[in-house]
């Protein structure tokens, strides 16, 4: 079975900031979010999610909240601060930078080949 991708460094905090961008989640609705709007194809792990949710916490980028799930459990749920907004705007911007780089270099790398 073929090994799923990893996420690349530094796109966690931004998949968290736009998954809370939507509506407001405690931690298993994000990281099932993540999952299914990726196709399957991005999984977060509890290991990775809740230190990334307590560093944007301690960032000022999303707040968080106790309430009761769907599921009448007791879960923290995190939103999305204006800061965590300007954030975000700030992460797809250079993201996009990134990714059309990227996309520069290979398709120079193809006519060369």
């Amino acid at each position: 079975m073929p090994k799923k991708p990893e996420l690349l460094p530094g796109t966690l905090d931004m998949l968290i900031l736009k998954t809370l961008a939507r509506i407001p989640l405690h931690g298993y609705g994000i990281a099932l979010s993540i999952k299914r709007l990726s196709s399957d194809v991005l999984t977060v792990e509890e290991g990775s999610l809740y230190p990334a949710l307590q560093r944007l916490l301690v960032h000022g980028w999303v707040k968080a909240e106790w309430k009761m799930t769907e599921t009448n459990r007791r879960a923290r749920f995190y939103t999305l601060t204006a800061a965590g907004r300007k954030q975000l705007g700030a992460e797809l911007s250079q993201f996009e930078q990134m990714i059309t780089a990227i996309g520069r270099v290979l398709s120079d790398a193809n006519e060369e080949v």
